[in-house]
């Protein structure tokens, strides 16, 4: 009997298996088995606010004002972000705004181009 992985979304240890599929009963995250071995290298999958995976290099853009902590300065909807990095932590996506320099973002916020 193989041990079930936890969820990569939210790391909850409560998920359980539906066929040929893990499912999360706490975010109802949902992937498959061979998705699972694939990413057999523990680092965790992040998605933008539609749920498509983002990688390093790509390009989002934002979908809600982000005011930056700090100034009175504003990130609008719709700028565009180029060459995003992907870091570990709350704020997961690393990036230069134009007009507003490095900053960190949450995947959450941003949608792929």
């Amino acid at each position: 009997m193989s041990k079930t992985p936890n969820c990569p979304k939210c790391a909850s240890a409560y998920v359980y298996e539906d066929g040929n599929m893990y499912v999360c009963p706490e975010c109802a995250y949902e992937w498959s088995k061979d998705d699972e071995i694939s990413n057999s290298n523990n680092k965790p999958v992040i998605t933008d606010s539609n749920g498509n995976v983002l990688s390093d290099g790509d390009t989002v853009t934002v979908i809600k004002d982000l005011k930056v902590k700090g100034t009175s300065k504003v990130v609008k909807v719709g700028t565009k972000v180029k060459n995003i990095r992907l870091v570990e932590g709350d704020h997961d996506i690393d990036c230069k705004v134009d007009g507003i320099g490095a900053m960190k973002l949450k995947s959450e916020f941003v949608k792929k181009v």
